[in-house]
């Protein structure tokens, strides 16, 4: 009798994730947009461990606020979309390695300041009271499982 096979099937919870893309409309220090966003929303940002990138030749650091809405206890967090520091961990003998001493976690929207995330998945950021004349309207983005920032994010949550 031949022995029968067994297959484990292992469903995929991941869901996707909405992410807020926001851009701000001219150049200005993280301190004063946060305390501009924290005179207008009844949450307060403060700046919390950066996230780590962990590149091949260099480490990357990426700020993070996060803050907390009063009513509904969702965590709301601004991610920078550019690097603020980075670390050299090994001279590339490579003429393109790819790596760069900046770098962006969406590459492809390098217009883009930062990255907001919620706690809890809701598809309209409205939540958040804008500064006027310093922010766009913030843009949605979903994120699939399948993406490498997806699993970063995932693991500094």
């Amino acid at each position: 009798m031949k022995p029968q096979k067994i297959l484990l099937e292992i469903e995929d919870d991941d869901e996707e994730i909405t992410l807020g893309l926001v851009r701000l409309a001219k150049e200005v220090p993280e301190h004063e947009l946060f305390y501009q966003l924290n005179l207008l929303n009844s949450f307060k940002f403060s700046r919390i461990a950066d996230l780590i990138y962990n590149g091949t030749y260099y480490d990357y650091s990426f700020p993070r606020f996060e803050g907390f809405h009063c009513d509904t206890k969702v965590c709301i967090q601004f991610i920078s979309n550019k690097s603020s520091q980075n670390i050299q961990k090994k001279v590339s003998k490579e003429l393109f390695s790819g790596e760069q001493e900046t770098k962006f976690l969406l590459d492809h929207f390098q217009d883009v300041d930062y990255l907001l995330k919620t706690s809890e998945p809701f598809g309209d950021f409205s939540l958040i009271l804008l500064p006027e004349n310093l922010m766009f309207q913030i843009q949605n983005f979903p994120l699939s499982p399948i993406e490498e920032l997806y699993h970063i994010i995932q693991y500094y949550e």
